[in-house]
């Protein structure tokens, strides 16, 4: 085989994020090494990669090293749900601090350019809103979120410490919401919540009175802007989402006209340090990237309720 041709490793790549952004690589041509320990992960999203002479699969946790010989570093490996990042919450700082790390050292080694999947999380309850990159974040260090919220803080940290000590090519975005195929129907996110709930015929549950806000970007145009951070040359931080800003209560009520207006809302108390709003600045994207968000939230939602409709029962 050419060796022309990119070795990509992407850690968390049976993931939601992860196994679109395979599909993209592996359609345009590459080498793709798919690391997954399948906390979030499932097999069945990158299942129609196995037995592809340039797609490899290992079962691995990134918390521990691992030697590989590849040109770039896709790092996603991290549960990026409150249920899932709650559940273990000393895991999910450690597959921040140690796999970063790891991704890091190893991206040393052998010369390869690293993307760190950063969050909108660091930025916390924000104090400025719309956030752009320079807002430096209102977080809680002791919360029940700041295991993941201060775990993506200090692997941006350890990512510009790499780069500044050891020229380490770096790449941070800051993701904010995204949401499409392939979500975890009791990952805890809204999108998937509510979606899950209209399907099954139960009451839709608001936090809070439904005000609080989110902007939700579709996970091709996520990985589209990924794809094209990790090409040009700025190494960010830099915000991947879409500006356009929903209320809870808004997004509660076009999925249930999508799917069963007669569905009521039932209100629950709002969780400990849930942001109350959350919305990206993304003019640095726009102008290093040349991207913008292309997908409408109602065309995002149609695939999305498509997609569960066959996988929920």
């Amino acid at each position: 085989m050419p060796s022309s041709i990119t070795r990509n490793l992407v850690t968390g790549g049976a993931g939601f994020v992860g196994s679109h952004l395979i599909d993209k690589l592996m359609k345009s041509g590459e080498e793709v090494i798919c690391l997954d320990n399948y906390f979030t992960g499932r097999k069945i999203n990158i299942e129609h990669w196995i037995g592809h002479p340039r797609f490899e699969l290992i079962r691995h946790d990134v918390t521990e090293p691992i030697l590989l010989e590849v040109d770039r570093i896709w790092h996603l490996a991290c549960p990026a749900s409150p249920v899932h990042y709650q559940y273990n919450p000393i895991k999910t700082a450690k597959t921040s601090f140690l796999g970063t790390y790891n991704m890091l050292g190893l991206a040393r080694r052998v010369g390869a350019r690293l993307l760190l999947a950063s969050t909108s999380e660091v930025y916390g309850d924000p104090e400025v809103h719309p956030q752009p990159e320079s807002y430096r974040g209102y977080v809680n260090t002791i919360g029940i979120r700041s295991c993941y919220d201060e775990g993506k803080r200090i692997a941006e940290t350890l990512c510009c410490d790499y780069q500044r000590m050891h020229q380490v090519d770096i790449r941070i975005v800051r993701i904010f919401n995204t949401y499409g195929p392939r979500m975890l129907p009791d990952d805890g996110r809204v999108v998937s919540n509510f979606i899950v709930q209209a399907l099954r015929g139960e009451e839709i549950t608001l936090y809070g009175n439904g005000d609080q806000t989110r902007s939700f970007c579709y996970i091709e145009d996520l990985v589209n802007g990924i794809r094209l951070l990790m090409d040009g040359k700025h190494s960010g931080p830099i915000n991947i989402g879409n500006p356009v800003e929903f209320k809870i209560r808004e997004l509660a009520e076009i999925i249930r006209t999508k799917i069963n207006p007669q569905l009521k809302f039932v209100n629950k108390p709002l969780p400990d340090d849930d942001p109350l709003q959350r919305k990206p600045v993304i003019e640095l994207a726009r102008k290093e990237l040349g991207w913008q968000p292309k997908v409408e939230l109602e065309d995002g939602l149609d695939e999305t309720i498509s997609y569960f409709r066959k996988t929920i029962s």
